[in-house]
């Protein structure tokens, strides 16, 4: 039976989530259904590299399910696309190897979180961006941000119902685009993250962007260890789930004891 790799994209403003849930519509639901649909039969389940929460966006979720039915890779991508609703696509779709679990084969992701920083709001960009009327200090941010990359406990900036079995994550990459006034992102690209790690790290810094805070604060808030201490979870709807690294095969862990918690 083979497996098949899906990467998708998707506007998560009106979802619950990725998951199945009992409480609203999620894109899980609705991506097995129409797979469901398109392959004729009664259920498919799929894997996903991450369960994204309410109001988040991706540009590349990464899913796998096992089909007795051979189509066409187009018929993936074109027939899927013509199935499911205009806020959810699939960019690509491949055979994936033998054992390939989206999550456990990660060795790494890439988050960016989206923040709209001019004085007013924006109607085109609330559901896409925090909106952050105070200007802020990106060099003071990009400064505090530096203290974030490397491998360190990041308890501070786990939610407190996280279920990881420890804290300890690496943080590759941290830069901070755009300027005060303006559109401003968070790339963060790291080998696993925890639950609301991106969100917590990114309103950790914009409290040093308004000024509420010194750059400094964000080490002390790193070593403490204490999520009382760090800044505010920051909204769902900046957070977007750019794109999931893999290699050529399962990492060297495969007990998921690093897998991701969920940032989303």
């Amino acid at each position: 039976m083979p497996r098949l790799k899906l990467t998708l994209e998707y506007e998560g403003t009106r979802y619950v989530g990725w998951q199945v849930q009992a409480n609203g519509r999620s894109l899980q639901a609705v991506l097995e259904e129409s797979l469901g649909k398109l392959l004729g039969v009664e259920s498919v389940s799929v894997r996903s590299a991450g369960r994204t929460d309410a109001g988040v966006h991706a540009t590349g979720q990464v899913i796998c399910f096992d089909t007795e039915r051979t189509l066409p890779m187009k018929a993936y991508v074109q027939g899927l696309n013509g199935i499911l609703p205009p806020d959810v696509a699939v960019v690509s779709a491949e055979e994936a190897p033998e054992g390939f679990d989206p999550r456990r084969w990660s060795r790494g992701k890439r988050y960016r979180y989206r923040v709209n920083n001019r004085r007013t709001r924006s109607p085109l960009l609330r559901t896409t961006h925090w909106e952050v009327f105070t200007p802020l200090d990106v060099e003071a941010m990009r400064r505090a941000a530096v203290h974030l990359v490397g491998r360190h406990d990041f308890s501070a900036f786990r939610a407190s119902d996280c279920q990881a079995k420890h804290a300890v994550r690496e943080v590759r990459g941290l830069r901070i685009e755009g300027e005060s006034g303006g559109p401003i992102a968070f790339v963060v690209e790291g080998t696993a993250f925890l639950k609301h790690m991106v969100r917590n790290l990114v309103g950790t810094l914009v409290d040093v962007g308004k000024g509420k805070r010194p750059e400094a604060w964000v080490a002390e808030v790193l070593a403490s260890g204490d999520r009382k201490r760090a800044g505010p979870t920051a909204p769902p709807q900046g957070l977007v789930m750019e794109e999931v690294f893999y290699g050529d095969g399962p990492p060297p862990r495969t007990t998921g004891g690093e897998a991701d918690e969920d940032e989303g």
